[in-house]
């Protein structure tokens, strides 16, 4: 399970170090894509697998599931991690998710989110406002 929250800088080659707790679930090659709420998700190999067979079975028929589908399976590009951690984030991902120096990686259950610093700091303090009403909406799935 990919959880936790960690802050990176961007170095002067446009690389940026994987957290190593994260580099040790996910392996040498992941799949990142333009994700929700601005931010870019990473997948795991065998994890990417099974959500890119689920756009897949989708189907072409409803505008939004062509949109949806689109969205995310052209937006994926395979990346390495290099021998000291680090990975390179194309530049239309950066592009999309703001990303200029300082990111955070925050882990999600079978996914990373590569968020700018400034955008998740602004998206948090969003949602920590919102927690006790969001759990008491969501409260009939058992999850607290």
């Amino acid at each position: 399970m990919l959880i936790g929250e960690y802050k990176h800088t961007i170095d002067d080659k446009k690389r940026i170090s994987l957290p190593s707790k994260f580099r040790k679930q996910v392996g040498k090659k992941m799949i990142i894509t333009r994700g929700l709420d601005k931010c870019l998700f990473v997948y795991p190999m065998a994890q990417w697998n099974e959500i890119s067979k689920k756009f897949g079975d989708l189907g072409l028929g409803q505008a939004n599931r062509r949109d949806l589908n689109r969205f995310i399976l052209s937006g994926a590009t395979e990346v390495s991690v290099d021998s000291v951690g680090r990975i390179l984030i194309p530049e239309y991902l950066k592009k999309f998710a703001n990303i200029k120096s300082k990111v955070v990686f925050a882990g999600v259950y079978n996914r990373i989110e590569i968020w700018d610093e400034a955008s998740w700091d602004k998206y948090t303090n969003k949602v920590m406002k919102e927690a006790d009403d969001i759990a008491e909406k969501l409260g009939d799935i058992g999850a607290l």
